[in-house]
Formats: C-alpha cells, structure tokens, sequence
C-alpha cells in the first residue's frame, strides 16, 4: 500500500522555529520530524511513499532523495501554490489508483498502529477510514456508531457541540482511503479533506473510524514541538537514522 505524506504547509505558528526550515525538517530528537514520520510508516509495511512540497521544499528533497538510503522509495509532488489536503492527492491522482492508500499530515508524529488499521480498513468495505482520537476541543468533530460507522463529521464548526455521554471524537490527521475517493475531490482548484471531501462521504455511509492506539502529537506550535522532543526521549522510537 502507498501512502502520501503532506508536507506543504508553512508552519506559521512555529514563529522562528520554521522560519528557515519546512515544518517536517525541524529536528526531533536529533532527526528531523519527517525522518520519524517515514521510519514508523516503513515499520508498518509503506514504503512506497509520496510527499507533496511548496515551502522550501528543497531542504526535504536534498535530506531524502529518493529514498533508498532510507529503504523506502519517495515520488515528489512540487505545488506551485498551496492546493491543500484533498487538492494536493488531486494532483498525483494517476499514482494512487493501483489500490487503497495512507494518506498522513507530515506534522504527526505517533507511534500508532497502522498496519492494524488498514486491515481493519480493507475489511470494513468502507472508501474511507479515518485516524480518530477523543479531545473536547479541535477542529474537527466525529460521531461514530457501534459498527465505528461515521455518522457526523463537523469540519470547524461555528458552535462546539456540546458533550454528550460519550468524548468527542475529533480527527487525528491520517486516514485510509479508496482510490474511489479521487473522484469526490473538485479538479483545477485547491480544496480540503475535512472540509470538502470527508462530511459528502459520511453522507453516503461509507466513512469508518479507527481509535487511535499509543501516542499522538500535532506539532504545530512551540509547546507542540516540545512535546514531541520529549516524547521520542521517553518512549522507543525507532526512527531510521541512515540519512
């Protein structure tokens, strides 16, 4: 199975931290984020990886290559101008229509168990399996069913939903997807998983949630970024380290 790292965004709310770097090359225990990012997913089968660039993209590529030092093979995705979450696997539509793939933000780091969901995912019969994690406040608020049906998908919502007896559950910035999901993506324009792609899709019932298992952490702020530097001290990550 491929997967699709997106690694476009700036990382504005890193002030000086990205202000030289792409967010995915900031350092994380002594690799940079990205590195840990490639080395969990081959751990878990994905080696045949695709990483969209826009903001200083060519740190990624002269760090990387084409990533056999890494035993992985990475295809590049240049954008000229940002097309966002669901824009971005638009634009190498022709490279995922072998079969389902991952697609991960290429600001998580976790130590979750992806093999796990894409069995779950290939069994379920969904067209798209998200990454899910109980949090009172995010962008992004999901209701699932006994069956982990996705029943609602709020995508920054003008008012929280207040809690109910179950936590809400919010997306985790990974999903699985079928190849079927390309064609609900608008061409010629940029455009957003959660916002655009994700809530026509639990209309249609076919949308599964996977609760995520270990650790998680977005880092998308200098407190986030922290977070991640001890985490990798505390817990054994295995990140490859040949590059």
């Amino acid at each position: 199975m491929k997967a699709m790292i997106l690694c476009a965004g700036r990382g504005t709310r890193l002030l000086d931290h990205a202000r030289d770097l792409p967010k995915p090359m900031l350092d994380v225990g002594g690799v940079p984020l990205l590195q840990h990012i490639i080395g969990h997913l081959a751990k878990h089968g994905f080696r045949d990886l695709i990483v969209n660039l826009h903001y200083l993209g060519d740190h990624i590529v002269n760090h990387f290559g084409n990533g056999s030092r890494l035993g992985v093979r990475i295809t590049y995705s240049f954008e000229q101008e940002l097309l966002g979450t669901a824009g971005a696997l638009k634009k190498v539509e022709s490279l995922l229509r072998d079969g389902p793939f991952l697609v991960q933000y290429g600001d998580i780091l976790s130590d979750h168990d992806f093999t796990a969901m894409a069995e779950s995912h290939a069994q379920s019969g969904a067209e798209a399996t998200l990454l899910l994690h109980q949090r009172a406040k995010s962008n992004s608020f999901v209701t699932m069913d006994s069956e982990r049906r996705v029943t609602r998908f709020l995508e920054r919502p003008a008012v929280t939903p207040a809690p109910g007896r179950e936590p809400h559950w919010v997306f985790s910035g990974a999903c699985v997807l079928e190849p079927s999901v390309l064609g609900e993506i608008p061409s010629g324009r940029p455009s957003d998983l959660p916002a655009e792609v994700f809530q026509g899709l639990v209309a249609r019932g076919v949308v599964r949630g996977f609760p995520l298992t270990g650790f998680r952490c977005a880092v998308d702020s200098p407190e986030r970024l922290s977070q991640a530097r001890q985490a990798v001290q505390e817990r054994p990550w295995t990140p490859l380290t040949r590059a």
